[in-house]
Parts: structure tokens; C-alpha cells; sequence
């Protein structure tokens, strides 16, 4: 094991085996396999007067993926879905050629306290499928696979991978895969995964070669598969990554395309308010002013 690097304020030192940033995409390394943007919301503790409203915006050329730990939020789109999201469900909206949705604190919480604390992610689409119509899937916490293997307890999110398959009907080779600890112990999964391969630590520590690591860094694995490692007591990780794609891929707010010329079509079609409603919304978030990455 060696050439870790680690990414803190965008100053990179080779310290290791893993390059090692917050979030993802970071200057070092903008995507893992197909996951194009990762975001840890939370946790956040909201009085009965404080509420999540995240009004309609657009999304083209990508899934989101949205897996909760703490509370509960409203997902509502153009195609008339109207679904709460709880801790454990998978909500799979596929963007294609364009969607637009809202979150939103549900009814039944906007008038108490409540915590909020989840994941939220991107996955780019493959070349062919970046203008397809778009989908949405809301996946029940049973209908992902979970199992017990030498101590640890695992949950396969999305994807394929130990001869398992989740519920979640993803475009490409990939998976997101959960992984707790109670106690301490060395972790070998690198001969299970495929293509690039990262993991995120929520909760713990990751330890490797002496450089431990604690939550909220991201552990990209330079080989392109997850060496060895180990997981400190009460530990919980998520494993993604999959088969990166040969194109590039352009972002530009939550526009991601392998054409630049479909992300200034999009954002035409938002200034415009062409995209199809959410029913039942009247307000939006404005096309904010940024840079292409």
C-alpha cells in the first residue's frame, strides 16, 4: 500500500495509501465510477417553527439517490409523484432529459421538532441513456438486501456486488453498499468490488497503514479497488463506485452532460419556465450564476 494522498482546503499531501477528500467531486478527483456528487445533509436538529423547503428545481442527465438515517422529507415531481421518504427507503429519481422537483419538511412534521440527517447523491447517466425519459422508484427498506458476515452488517444499497443485487434499478455497473461495525476489526472487501471504488465514513473511524481517518472524508482507492483496512468500534461506512464511463462529464449547478451544449439548453429551458411543473408548486429556486466544472 502506498500514495495515499490527502486533500484538506484543496492542499493535497501524499501521506498513504487512499486519496482522501470531503465530499465529493473535490479538485483531486470529480468523480468515482459513475458518482458524480455526494452530500451530507446534516444532522440538523429544527425546532417546530424550522422546516426543510427546497422549492422546484431541474435536474438533467443523472439519478439522484437519497437514503435518510434521521427524519422523514416530502419528495414531489413533474411526473405526480408525492412520496415521504424515511430512514432506510431509497428514493431513485432518473433525471434523463430533464425533471424538476421540490423537498419539502412532510405535513405531519412541519409544526415540531424533528432531526434531518441523510445522504444525497448523483449518478451520472451513461452517454446513450443522458436524454432518456425520466423515472422515478421509491425502494421499502426490506427490499434492500442486508446480511451479517464476520461482524459486520452490511446493506447493498444500489447496485451489485458479494453475488447480491438491490431493488434499486440503476443504468450502469455500480454499487453503494453500508457497512457497520461494533468492534474493531480489519476489513479485506477489495477482490468483491469492481472499477473505481471510494468509501465514505459516516460515523467512526477507518484505520490503514497507521493514518486514521474520521468522519466525513471520502477514501478513493488509487489501485481502483479498496485495499485492506480497518473499521474502529461502532463504525459505519458506505462503499461506492462502479465502471467510470470513457466520456467526460460537465456540471453546471444540477445539470450534468457529456455535451456542454445540453447543460445551455437546460438552463435556457429553466430561465424560461419550459420545463413540466410539480404539481400542486408555484414557487422555484432561481438558475443561480456559476462556472461550467
Amino acid at each position: 500500500m502506498s500514495n495515499i494522498k490527502l486533500v484538506i482546503d484543496e492542499r493535497p499531501a501524499n501521506i498513504g495509501n487512499f486519496m482522501v477528500g470531503r465530499l465529493l467531486p473535490f479538485r483531486e478527483k470529480r468523480m468515482v465510477g459513475p458518482f458524480s456528487f455526494i452530500d451530507h445533509m446534516g444532522p440538523a436538529a429544527m425546532g417546530d417553527h424550522e422546516n426543510l423547503d427546497v422549492p422546484p428545481h431541474p435536474h438533467i442527465g443523472l439519478s439522484t439517490l437519497t437514503f435518510l438515517f434521521e427524519g422523514e422529507i416530502t419528495h414531489k415531481d413533474s411526473l405526480g409523484n408525492n412520496v415521504v421518504i424515511k430512514p432506510g427507503q431509497v428514493n431513485w429519481m432518473t433525471s434523463g432529459s430533464g425533471i424538476v422537483h421540490s423537498e419539502r419538511t412532510p405535513e405531519h412534521l412541519r409544526h415540531t421538532d424533528k432531526m434531518l440527517h441523510g445522504l444525497q447523491i448523483w449518478v451520472a447517466l451513461p452517454k446513450a441513456l443522458e436524454k432518456m425519459e425520466p423515472e422515478f422508484f421509491h425502494v421499502e427498506e426490506k427490499d434492500i438486501p442486508h446480511w451479517e458476515e464476520n461482524g459486520l452488517k452490511f446493506k447493498l444499497i444500489a447496485g451489485e456486488a458479494f453475488g447480491k443485487k438491490s431493488a434499486v434499478p440503476v443504468y450502469s455497473p455500480l454499487y453503494f453498499i453500508e457497512i457497520k461495525s461494533a468492534a474493531r476489526q480489519k476489513v479485506n472487501i477489495g477482490d468483491d468490488l469492481f472499477g473505481e471504488s471510494a468509501l465514505y465514513i459516516l460515523e467512526g473511524a477507518i484505520e490503514s497503514e497507521g493514518h486514521i481517518f474520521e468522519p466525513k472524508h471520502i477514501l478513493i482507492a488509487n489501485n481502483a479497488k479498496l485495499c485492506a483496512f480497518e473499521m474502529h468500534e461502532n463504525t459505519t461506512i458506505y462503499i461506492f463506485g462502479g465502471e467510470p464511463f470513457p466520456e467526460e462529464r460537465f456540471m453546471y449547478w444540477n445539470f450534468v452532460a457529456t455535451d456542454k451544449a445540453l447543460i445551455e439548453e437546460a438552463k435556457t429551458k429553466w430561465l424560461n419556465q419550459s420545463y413540466k411543473p410539480v404539481p400542486g408548486e408555484t414557487d422555484f429556486v432561481p438558475l443561480p450564476v456559476q462556472s461550467l466544472r
